[in-house]
């Protein structure tokens, strides 16, 4: 069943065994495992069904340094569906490093390994339509696939690994019918959670109070509360009740937003190959019509030796603002860039091209490969417009036979990381968020080891020749700041509840009945976009509470 909160009496109380905060890909995830097992789920989303620009300026808020953090608004959706509305669709799960304790890692180690979240993969992978859950090119692709890079044999690197790409699946559509046909699963909208309440002792959930765009209040009492509303909206939540814990609910040892992550991400450097012929940068399609694309890996060895974070690398084509590529393919992108999203447009900005030489010049790539970009253009519209699993991004082989490097590095966890709670409110009362994103001298290292590394692989195989400044690195990985859409660590997993909020369960410390599902649990970061582990977290945790027995059962009354 699917309500909007406005067909709701005002005062109402709704009653249910579970009750979910957000319907984003882990609230939907969670919903759909617990449905038809003999439980009453009550999952209850901020926004409708589509964006409202006045339900989405809850979001506002405030960033301590704008070079570093995009707006707070950005990159999340208050609707059913989240950020899944939005997203690109990649996903991998996590390496099993990432749940290691590594000395050189400050507040690393999770208190789960691999083995733990493996069983909850394949239907992670499947809830994502990513297909398959293989990420290895020799099983998952098809016989014949073309090496990413031919002769290649790095020591610290393997070109055997893969992303996959959702179509990208909206979980707001895409399971709008399985959530409203569901029997035992109540799905409310626009309905926003303004309070979590206490009992007088702190240790359990008592009622949730939630309100509507009209100002009108509801309340919810269940047997067991999860909030899995994004790493930014669940810690707000937390942080704002404060009538039994005066910091936020289970913030003892001032943990709540703290240790906050993303990625560092950026593009540098020229890859020269030898034999530009023998190079595949493309998308392959598995046999269960997945696109996939390798990637290179750093190997967990060489993390050990070297004592750095994960990271990852893809080919990429050449600067887009430099007309040099000779691609008019690349131009017509460049000439055209206000037509393309924000964040790409981002990227172009401040990287030169936009002299009146430079125009030309961008100008005179198109007008020599007229074809090419008439056929890009058809390929964008039908394979990326018009296509149900879309064709995941731009790919072009440039003319000049030299490639840019995008990478993708693990950031560690730092408690000066941080959001916090502003003295602004937005319509419904709540305080909004500062975020005051920050990277370490460690990240740094990261970053510049693995690349010089990755350097050191090409040149040793004779396949090719990595050039780039090592005194730019800094610079490149923070250009765009925080990877957008990736909140991460600030309600951080772990035993000790003196340096973390949950335990291995995703239970609150010390809160009997509340947990938390989503990014914001991960202790660390890894290379790996976060949205399949975190749905893997979720199918676990919906295991965990069917294992409870059961509490509380009702209706709306």
């Amino acid at each position: 069943m699917i309500i909007d909160s406005k067909e709701l009496d005002d005062g109402a109380t709704l009653r249910a065994d579970i009750c979910i905060v957000g319907g984003g890909a882990v609230g939907i995830a969670m919903a759909l495992a617990l449905a038809g097992k003999g439980r009453d789920v009550l999952l209850v989303e901020a926004g409708g069904t589509v964006r409202e620009d006045a339900i989405q300026k809850a979001y506002r808020g405030t960033v301590v340094d704008p070079a570093l953090h995009s707006p707070l608004i950005d990159y999340r959706e208050r609707r059913l569906g989240g950020t899944t509305t939005i997203w690109g669709g990649r996903c991998m799960p996590l390496d099993p490093i990432d749940f290691t304790r590594r000395a050189w890692i400050p507040a690393s180690g999770w208190p789960i390994d691999a083995d733990t979240l493996a069983p909850y993969y394949p239907a992670a992978n499947r809830l994502c339509e990513a297909g398959a859950f293989d990420y290895r090119a020799d099983s998952a692709l098809r016989a014949g696939a073309r090496a990413m890079i031919g002769g290649f044999a790095g020591t610290a690197y393997t070109t055997d690994r893969l992303e996959r790409f959702s179509c990208p699946t909206d979980f707001g559509t895409r399971y709008r019918e399985r959530l409203a046909a569901a029997r035992d699963v109540r799905v409310v909208l626009k309905a926003a959670v303004q309070a979590i309440g206490l009992d007088p002792a702190g240790q359990r959930v008592a009622t949730l109070t939630l309100r509507d765009p009209a100002g009108r209040t509801f309340t919810v009492t269940a047997g067991d509360v999860v909030l899995g509303a994004g790493g930014l909206e669940t810690t707000r939540l937390l942080l704002a009740s404060r009538d039994v814990h005066p910091h936020g609910i289970g913030n003892h040892h001032d943990v709540l937003g703290r240790y906050y992550m993303s990625h560092l991400a950026g593009t540098i450097g020229t890859v020269h190959f030898a034999d530009p012929d023998r190079v595949w940068h493309g998308y392959d399609v598995a046999e269960d019509g997945t696109y996939c694309r390798r990637r290179l890996a750093l190997g967990e060895d060489a993390q050990r030796d070297h004592r750095i974070g994960n990271f990852v690398a893809r080919l990429h084509h050449p600067r887009i603002a430099d007309p040099g590529h000779r691609t008019g393919v690349l131009s017509a992108l460049f000439l055209g860039r206000m037509l393309v999203p924000r964040l790409y447009r981002q990227r172009l900005a401040g990287s030169g091209g936009n002299g009146l030489r430079d125009t030309v010049e961008h100008a005179i790539n198109v007008a020599r490969q007229p074809s090419a970009v008439a056929r890009f253009a058809w390929q964008a519209l039908v394979d990326r417009r018009l296509a149900e699993r879309k064709f995941p991004s731009i790919v072009v082989v440039p003319r000049s036979g030299r490639y840019s490097l995008d990478f993708h590095a693990e950031q560690e966890p730092q408690h000066a990381s941080r959001v916090y709670l502003g003295t602004e409110r937005d319509a419904w009362g709540m305080p909004r968020l500062v975020a005051d994103w920050r990277y370490s001298a460690g990240d740094v290292t990261t970053v510049k080891t693995a690349l010089a590394l990755l350097a050191e692989d090409l040149a040793r195989g004779g396949c090719g020749r990595f050039d780039y400044d090592p005194d730019e690195v800094e610079r490149e990985m923070t250009r765009y700041g925080a990877y957008p859409g990736h909140h991460i660590g600030l309600v951080r997993m772990g035993d000790d509840p003196r340096h973390s909020m949950v335990d291995p369960d995703c239970r609150i410390h010390g809160i009997a009945n509340l947990y938390i599902a989503g990014a914001a649990v991960f202790p660390t970061s890894s290379q790996a976009n976060p949205t399949l582990t975190a749905v893997a977290l979720a199918l676990r945790l919906a295991d965990r509470l069917l294992a409870k027995p059961c509490r509380e059962a009702g209706a709306v009354t």
